[in-house]
This record gives C-alpha cells, sequence and structure tokens, in this order.
C-alpha cells in the first residue's frame, strides 16, 4: 500500500518505520508543510491508500475534513477532538469514506479495557471505589489522556475519578484501583515504547483500506 501519515513526531515517525518495515510505501508530512491541512488537495490525497494521523488536536479536524471529502480511509491516533466525532462521522458517510479512530492502538491496552469491565461488573455492588491515574509526558497536550477516558468508560458507569500526570517523557502509565475496606485490586498497563500504538496503527490502516465506513478501534482490534 501507499500510506500518508500525518504528523513527524515520536510516534509519527515510529509508524512511519514500521509500515516501512511491513513492506508499504510511505510519505510523511510534518506540521510545517501542512499548515491547516493546505498540502492535503484532492490529488495528492487520492494518490495514497490509507492516511494516518498522529498530529495535534487542533490540527487533525482540518485533516479530517480535508482527507475524508476525498473518500479516502483514514486512521487517527490523535486524540482530544473527540466532541467533533459525529461531524466526522456523518462526512465519512456522505463521501463514502472510510474512518477508524482510537484513543490507544495498542493491543494489551485494549484488553485491559475489557478487564476493566469484568473488575466494575463484578466488585461495584461490593463496595468497592475506582480511581483511575495516568501518567504521561510533559508535552502531551490532552489532559486526562483518551486512554484514561476509555478506561473510565470501560467501567460501565462505575463513577472512577481521573488523576493526570505529565512527567519527563514517560511513553504511557495507566492504572485501575479499585478499593474496598477489606482489599484493594490494582490493574496497570506501563508502555516502555510507542512501538506497540505504531504497530497497532499500521495494522489499523491494513484493515482499513478495503473498508468504508466508520469504526473505533476498541471494536475491530481483534481481528487484526
Amino acid at each position: 500500500m501507499r500510506i500518508l501519515v500525518l504528523g513527524h513526531g515520536k510516534t509519527g515517525k515510529l509508524v512511519a518505520d514500521v509500515a516501512h518495515e511491513r513492506g508499504h510505501g510511505v510519505h510523511v508530512l510534518d506540521a510545517k508543510e501542512n499548515p491547516n491541512a493546505a498540502a492535503l488537495t484532492p490529488p495528492f490525497v487520492t494518490g495514497f491508500d490509507v492516511v494516518i494521523d498522529f498530529t495535534t488536536p487542533e490540527a487533525v479536524i482540518p485533516n479530517l475534513r480535508a482527507c475524508l471529502a476525498t473518500g479516502a480511509r483514514v486512521v487517527v491516533g490523535t486524540t482530544g477532538w473527540y466532541e467533533k466525532l459525529a461531524d466526522m462521522r456523518s462526512l465519512a458517510e456522505r463521501k463514502e469514506a472510510g474512518l477508524l479512530y482510537g484513543t490507544n492502538y495498542s493491543i494489551g491496552t485494549q484488553v485491559m479495557f475489557q478487564a476493566a469491565a469484568v473488575l466494575a461488573k463484578g466488585l461495584a455492588k461490593a463496595g468497592y471505589t475506582f480511581t483511575v491515574d495516568e501518567t504521561h509526558h510533559v508535552t502531551k497536550l490532552d489532559a486526562p489522556s483518551g486512554t484514561a477516558i476509555s478506561l473510565q468508560k470501560a467501567l460501565g458507569g462505575v463513577d472512577a475519578p481521573i488523576t493526570s500526570h505529565r512527567e519527563g517523557d514517560a511513553i504511557g502509565l495507566h492504572t485501575l484501583t479499585a478499593t474496598s475496606k477489606g482489599d484493594r485490586i490494582v490493574l496497570t498497563h506501563e508502555a516502555f515504547s510507542r512501538r506497540a500504538f505504531a504497530d497497532g496503527a499500521v495494522r489499523a490502516a491494513e484493515w482499513l483500506s478495503t473498508r468504508k465506513g466508520c469504526y473505533d478501534f476498541k471494536d475491530i482490534f481483534s481481528e487484526l
């Protein structure tokens, strides 16, 4: 495939590397080359099979509008834009495009969400209280993280306040704690590198390349 990677940050660079390793042609656009999605003209975008966006909450919506309008397949790893999800879903459907989004493209994290749902179902009526803690690098723009919000939502309505920390170059640490008067259960996912995110995003792009519609990564990751 020909893959267009939007964003040349740490994760975007690794996405490009993983895509190369998996035999795909890759073109990368950084922010300076694509102000307000100016580079994403229809002739340019249609030259690619899939677009992968790891940019910023400010850049992702113009990027999505430009790409989806051409009927492109777009995988979005950027978070902090979901208030516009309904609009982007509608655009994808009107243009018969493909949109796949997710707060975290790590398979391990997705399984953690499933485990969290089991914990909540089993413990919510047994006197347990829940909390979510997340730690990321100091340059992460959104707080709480999209992953922490997804972890909270996985609890199915159980109250679980989120505490966010921004420290050094932390890749991503998410902890769910369930505490009662007699014991405590701790569920933790710690990312040692961004490799898991990049690998999941590229596999998601391969999956989306032959599909139309709007998908959440948590609903399709087991198919990869």
